[in-house]
């Protein structure tokens, strides 16, 4: 399975997105970064962490048409106020930084953002955008724990301060499945390099 037990780095992901990462749909995360990690921009800080399910900036025109389920699935989830629900971890496989927009237009079949927001996040501050193949895992049951305000605002990054611990991990995608898609995403990436 993985060779972590515990985690104590969250990922600030919009919760429809992290909703289609869980059901297997992408394994593609693109950033640009949030407003807290200042003038550098984002950073992949980690190469493992739990994705931390947000509304921050989340729309239901900035992803696809067909991400409706995803919507649904993320509407479901929603904890209590106060309470973050911690169910799913990531290993980063690779990152790819991409600063052609043309690439990054080519790679929609990969994840549910909608083209506009792929193009105003490409051109934010500077042009280009990062992105993070991941390796998703379902965890058993999952984690609930209290939100603080340090984990407020628009950030990537969050560090818990305890160690999360991962029980029952198991791939949302199979070896086979996972394999395919980063092979077909590397081949379409590969085209207009």
């Amino acid at each position: 399975m993985t060779r972590h037990d515990c985690c104590s780095i969250g990922f600030k992901e919009w919760s429809v997105i992290c909703a289609a990462l869980a059901a297997g749909r992408q394994a593609l995360i693109l950033r640009k970064g949030g407003i807290a990690e200042g003038a550098v921009g984002f950073r992949v800080a980690h190469d493992n962490f739990w994705l931390y399910p947000t509304q921050y900036h989340q729309a239901a025109q900035s992803v696809t048409s067909d991400a409706g389920p995803f919507l649904a699935a993320a509407a479901a989830e929603v904890p209590s106020p106060g309470l973050i629900r911690l169910r799913h971890w990531c290993r980063v496989e690779q990152v790819l930084e991409i600063t052609n927009l043309a690439a990054i237009e080519r790679l929609g079949s990969f994840h549910i953002w909608s083209p506009a927001t792929v193009e105003q996040r490409f051109h934010y501050r500077e042009p280009g955008l990062f992105g993070l193949i991941v390796r998703v895992y379902k965890t058993a049951g999952g984690v609930e724990i209290r939100e603080e305000p340090r984990f407020a605002g628009c950030r990537s990054w969050v560090e818990f301060g305890e160690a999360l611990p991962l029980t029952g991990v198991e791939p949302v995608m199979s070896d086979q499945a996972f394999a395919d898609y980063r092979l077909a995403l590397a081949n379409e990436f590969a085209r207009l390099q």
